[in-house]
């Protein structure tokens, strides 16, 4: 059974990193290959030079023009990705935000994600704290963030923490100072 993991979150949250540290352990626990699919590697450049034909602005990911025209292509094809790679044997981490697909159940929608029974679905969702967030974004100096940090307020209202039904089934990350045993304690989840 191949292994479709995503790993979810708002950004700042580390979602990369977590996905990092764990697929080598994951693929010797599974005995399995897996690739790791960020949705930032994959279509950055590219929506960077879309974007920028359309608004000017490259780093333009936070407007209703990117929103509404340039972020479900990129989702899309990271998922479409990731099944080419699921038909070939291979397991998928795929890293993105995904937070209206969190919210919607969409990545427990097999028919919506285009795969059968015999993909193991998991959905890891990455939070931390608003603050540790923040600090992170700064920190890693992304041209991408300046909306983010320019409009912080606002951009902070649209973050969030799943919660009541859209909370079900997925393994919760508290990455805001992991130890060891939480990413073990994830590992064993996502190896089972």
């Amino acid at each position: 059974m191949t292994l479709l993991a995503f790993f979810c979150g708002h950004a700042g949250t580390g979602k990369t990193t977590v996905a990092k540290r764990l697929i080598g352990p994951l693929m010797r626990a599974r005995g399995t290959p897996l690739c790791l699919l960020d949705k930032d590697t994959l279509y950055g450049g590219y929506s960077a030079a879309a974007i920028a034909m359309l608004s000017g602005d490259p780093n333009d990911r936070d407007s209703p023009l990117f929103l509404q025209h340039l972020r479900d292509p990129e989702y899309r094809g990271l998922i479409d990705t990731a099944r080419e790679n699921l038909e070939l044997g291979i397991g998928a981490l795929v890293v993105g935000p995904l937070s209206r697909e969190v919210r919607e159940r969409r990545l427990f929608d097999r028919a919506w994600l285009g795969v059968g029974a015999d993909v193991k679905l998991r959905v890891v969702w990455v939070h931390t704290s608003d603050e540790t967030a923040r600090q992170r974004i700064v920190a890693r100096a992304n041209p991408a963030d300046a909306y983010k940090l320019a409009h912080w307020d606002e951009y902070r209202q649209r973050r969030f923490v799943p919660s009541g039904a859209a909370r079900d089934d997925l393994l919760m990350f508290d990455n805001t100072a992991p130890e060891a045993a939480d990413y073990d304690a994830l590992l064993a989840r996502l190896a089972a």
